[in-house]
């Protein structure tokens, strides 16, 4: 019962705290993008680069 209860206040949350942001969509729109791009370009560096793995001591 009391995760029930949870997840209803965890909605209720979500949908008050999403409320200012569809009055700033394009604001939020914006910055969306401009965060893709960057993961975008940061994995495309990682991409280019090739990936050095260290063999493990077994000690870990």
């Amino acid at each position: 019962m009391f995760a029930v209860i949870l997840s209803m206040l965890y909605k209720v949350a979500r949908k008050l705290l999403s409320a200012p942001a569809v009055l700033r969509r394009d604001t939020s729109k914006d910055a969306e993008l401009r965060v893709l791009r960057h993961e975008d370009a940061v994995l495309r560096r990682q991409i280019s680069s090739p990936v050095h793995y260290e063999p493990s001591t077994g000690s870990g």
